[in-house]
């Protein structure tokens, strides 16, 4: 790409302003989160209809958690993120949702309680992140797999303290499990171990538990 002469002058002088605006929301974030104490992030499709399964299955696993004493973060939005925030309303709870400024707006959900507008997406990953006591990931697209496989990377490389990522929707799921048991793992570009950083789970009930069994063996982590 060649850059004319202006268009240069341009990127140059608005380069500096953008690490003010990240700093801001990196200082944002902190300082709003760091009070919701221990929290659980729930990803999924924004495009899941009320009537879906999912919805229910997230709206009941958030429930559950705000009931064992954990805020639920999602990215605020409609679908799975609506469904989380609004099974943490209904349990009283801390409902936190982190919206991301896109061409396509994303309105914020009515059952988020605490939101944070996000212009740059690595701002907000980090912020998924850092007050996660666990992710719990539901059916979804491209943003969803992008959550799921950083989070991967993240513990894999031991970036993070190790933490419970869970798969909701075994059937959903199989198929990319599947090939990453197969395919991923036969050509040797991960270990034998790197399975064990994420788990399975179809229903809220086994979802607490996962958490409960690894904070019982693990209780100096995070």
């Amino acid at each position: 790409m060649v850059l004319k002469k202006n268009s240069r002058n341009e990127f140059l002088s608005e380069d500096p302003w953008r690490v003010f605006r990240i700093m801001a929301e990196f200082v944002e974030g902190f300082e709003v989160l760091s009070k919701i104490g221990p929290a659980v992030s729930i990803f999924g499709s924004s495009r899941i209809k009320k009537e879906d399964k999912y919805y229910k299955t997230a709206k009941d696993i958030a429930y559950s958690l705000v009931k064992m004493g954990y805020a639920v973060i999602t990215g605020g939005g409609p679908g799975v993120m609506e469904a989380a925030n609004k099974g943490a309303t209904l349990a009283k709870g801390e409902s936190v949702g982190l919206n991301i400024q896109i061409p396509l707006e994303q309105k914020a959900n009515p059952f988020v309680k605490t939101l944070l507008d996000f212009r740059y997406f690595f701002v907000r990953k980090v912020m998924f992140v850092k007050y996660a006591k666990a992710f719990v990931i539901l059916p979804g697209g491209f943003g969803t797999l992008d959550e799921l496989f950083e989070s991967l990377n993240l513990v894999q490389t031991q970036r993070i303290d190790a933490f419970p990522i869970i798969l909701v929707g075994s059937s959903y799921w199989q198929g990319l499990v599947g090939w990453i048991k197969k395919t991923v793992l036969g050509k040797g570009c991960i270990s034998k171990n790197d399975l064990d950083i994420f788990y399975i789970a179809d229903t809220p009930g086994e979802v607490v538990n996962i958490i409960k069994r690894f904070y019982k063996k693990r209780p100096g982590i995070r």
